[in-house]
């Protein structure tokens, strides 16, 4: 080859070289880039090469992820966001049916009469859509959204936070663990957001035709005053101070304003004891039920490459679902009775004198009207209100953990 050819041929090597060298460097920052927001997608960072995921979910080359600091903000917020979406679309899959259940629940004496059978439901579904159309049905759900998505994300963030606290480690977790963290997450959701479940009881009791806007309920709710009792008393006697101490005493005690909204939330809480505690504890052992070694092939998907070691593999749709299911529905029978008592409770200054009710004379009330059955009004329609209910949310909640990688 002559040296003129061979220099021009070496020259465009070189210039070839350059080129292609340029061309890797651009497409690996490209990579990068691509890598960088798919992981920001995803909620987590993955490695540049993930290990295949092997069909065999108890291979350990499938948990390869850190444990998560449940503790951390990053954690914390991922899991809120997680909590208030599965909050929501549980929620807005059921608005109709709760609409219906608070007015059985709250004896509005337009609706008394269909609170006896199954045909009941329909009837007043009907009747509502015949008076007020579909907005009818979703009447107060508005206000629903804005209590349940910080509900919703509070308790679930306050059940991991408690649950990593109470539980800390496989060895510890109990039955009595997982219902103590379920019911400390139920009370820690209501004492931040009960005034709102207020408002939305309110909300979805009014039935006339020219409904209340949300404004004009929360300045009903803020201005109303309990009905004093005349308790004639005889100057001097003991029976005249006592009437004088508690006029005394009610002189300086908030008789309307922000306690208005707290109207029921003893009972609330009381009654969200063994409601979140039970809910939590029996999704959670139906969870161990399906994973058990002869159910998992047919109830677990392959565990996630980049889901935390210390979590499961996800169940599969049905089985998330049924399990959310059964913990809605065994949770609403053993915290039923408590519930008609706060919604009573909540109502009092929509209906009668105005008389603010205390737990024992809504008990009182509730028996001397129906009995042992008035407790359990509406009950049926809890059921097929609260089991889908339950079962969007743990499915929700659980695919959106899937999602951000927590």
């Amino acid at each position: 080859m002559p040296p003129s050819l061979g220099a021009h041929h070496a020259a465009m090597s070189d210039v070839s070289d350059t080129r292609e060298a340029h061309a890797h460097s651009i497409a690996g920052k490209m990579d990068g880039v691509v890598k960088k927001a798919g992981s920001a997608i995803a909620g987590t960072k993955r490695p540049e090469s993930p290990p295949p995921v092997p069909d065999n979910t108890d291979s350990p080359l499938v948990a390869t992820s850190k444990r998560p600091d449940k503790h951390s903000m990053d954690y914390m917020v991922r899991s809120g966001i997680a909590g208030g979406i599965a909050g929501c679309a549980a929620k807005t899959s059921v608005a109709p049916l709760d609409r219906v259940k608070i007015l059985f629940q709250t004896s509005n004496p337009q609706f008394a009469k269909y609170t006896s059978s199954w045909v009941g439901l329909a009837r007043a579904l009907r009747d509502i859509y015949g008076r007020d159309g579909i907005m009818g049905l979703f009447r107060g759900h508005s206000a629903t959204l804005l209590k349940i998505y910080p509900y919703a994300a509070i308790k679930f963030v306050a059940y991991e936070q408690y649950r990593a606290v109470i539980v800390g480690s496989k060895a510890q977790e109990t039955w009595g663990r997982r219902f103590t963290a379920g019911a400390l997450a139920g009370v820690t959701s209501v004492f931040f957001t009960y005034p709102l479940e207020v408002i939305r009881v309110r909300l979805a009791f009014e039935t006339k035709i020219r409904s209340s806007s949300l404004a004009d309920i929360c300045k009903k709710i803020y201005h109303e005053k309990p009905t004093p009792k005349a308790t004639p008393a005889v100057p001097g006697s003991a029976q005249g101070v006592a009437s004088v101490t508690a006029a005394t005493t009610a002189a300086v005690t908030p008789q309307t304003g922000i306690i208005n909204f707290y109207r029921g939330f003893s009972m609330t809480m009381l009654g969200m004891v063994p409601y979140a505690g039970i809910s939590f504890l029996t999704h959670d052992s139906m969870g161990d039920l399906f994973r058990l070694p002869s159910l998992r092939k047919h109830t677990t998907l392959p565990k996630p490459a980049n889901a935390p070691s210390d979590k499961p593999a996800p169940l599969r749709a049905w089985a998330e679902l049924t399990s959310g299911g059964i913990s809605g529905a065994v949770s609403q029978t053993v915290s039923y009775p408590l519930e008609v008592i706060r919604r009573r409770m909540q109502v009092g200054g929509a209906v009668g004198d105005g008389h603010r009710l205390r737990i024992g004379e809504t008990v009182g009330l509730i028996f001397k009207e129906r009995g042992l059955s008035g407790f359990f009004v509406g009950l049926s329609i809890g059921y097929v209100k609260i089991i889908p209910l339950s079962a969007v949310s743990f499915y929700t909640y659980e695919r959106m953990k899937t999602l951000f990688g927590i």
